[in-house]
């Protein structure tokens, strides 16, 4: 009688997006940082990345693909904010599309909802005060953000956790990065983040988010 060995056990995915370059723009940190983890195995997960394109509608279907190819356990998107000089977790995805430039299809929705009868917004289930924590900790700059935008960041920071209430046991969330120090160059006064420095927090955000099921309580809301 042959007797079959137990399969090994096949590490959970996490799921990270990123965007291709847009606004004329070269690069895009946000998938340069997803990408330089691509296959990475920490906190007892496996990372895959997947580029998103900047487009209303187009992003969100790549993002379906995505979550049915890899089944992840928990998805972080990633997008640029250009101005700000921390690495940014989202607390909350508003359901509305309002473009103030055309995405890279020429798309300019205005007031126009990401899921018609949906939900007026989500909240992130990312730990992100404890993800705040950590990156601190790290000396890493950081803090928590209150508003996503109205680009096809928070499209699709708002269709992945529509999507995402629908999957128990799945979590995910949005987190908004730096510009890199070479669009700095080209912008004099754009804070910046090198490279390098955002893949140590996107790290420090994946094991973070894979450790801590229930967030802290900790100071992260601001006046304005």
């Amino acid at each position: 009688m042959q007797m079959s060995m137990p399969r090994p056990a096949v590490p959970p995915t996490v799921l990270v997006t990123g965007f291709e370059p847009f606004d004329q723009d070269p690069v895009n940190p946000s998938w340069e940082v997803a990408r330089a983890l691509d296959g990475w195995d920490g906190g007892g997960a496996t990372v895959r990345a997947v580029q998103l394109p900047c487009v209303f509608g187009l992003a969100v279907e790549r993002l379906d693909q995505a979550l049915a190819q890899w089944q992840p356990r928990l998805v972080v998107g990633l997008g640029l904010a250009a101005g700000r000089s921390e690495w940014t977790p989202e607390r909350v995805a508003i359901n509305c599309d309002d473009a103030r430039i055309p995405d890279n299809a020429g798309r300019q929705p205005v007031d126009q909802a990401v899921v018609q009868g949906g939900p007026a917004a989500y909240f992130s289930t990312l730990p992100v005060k404890a993800i705040v924590q950590s990156l601190r900790a790290a000396g890493l700059p950081a803090s928590v953000s209150n508003t996503a935008g109205t680009f096809v960041c928070n499209h699709v920071f708002y269709a992945l956790m529509h999507r995402l209430a629908e999957r128990p046991g799945v979590r995910g969330g949005f987190v908004h990065v730096p510009a890199l120090p070479e669009q700095a160059a080209r912008h004099p006064g754009l804070p910046s983040m090198a490279l390098d420095t955002q893949v140590q927090a996107l790290r420090v955000t994946l094991r973070t988010a894979l450790a801590v099921t229930e967030d802290i309580v900790a100071v992260g809301g601001q006046l304005h």
